[in-house]
């Protein structure tokens, strides 16, 4: 499994279990599996829903900040790759 990396976590909201992620290197779309990695966060979850501005999308590319439920916690600076079946 290869990692490539796509972005990193710019802020969390705990009530909803959401990161807010800037997208900087690729793209990502619905059904990638994304890793998020940092100091004490050691995270991989399939990419089932992403928004932006509050809207549902397929995909985003670098320069977007997108909108992740994730199942766990993430910190401000983890970095977040994409995983794949390299």
């Amino acid at each position: 499994m290869a990692e490539q990396k796509v972005g990193e976590v710019v802020k969390f909201f705990s009530k909803p279990s959401v990161a807010a992620v800037k997208i900087t290197d690729g793209e990502v779309r619905i059904g990638d599996t994304l890793k998020f990695t940092g100091h004490t966060t050691d995270l991989a979850i399939p990419l089932d829903s992403m928004e932006i501005n509050n809207q549902k999308v397929l995909r985003a590319v670098a320069g977007d900040y997108i909108g992740i439920k994730v199942t766990d916690r993430v910190r401000p600076g983890d970095q977040v790759f994409k995983v794949t079946a390299d």
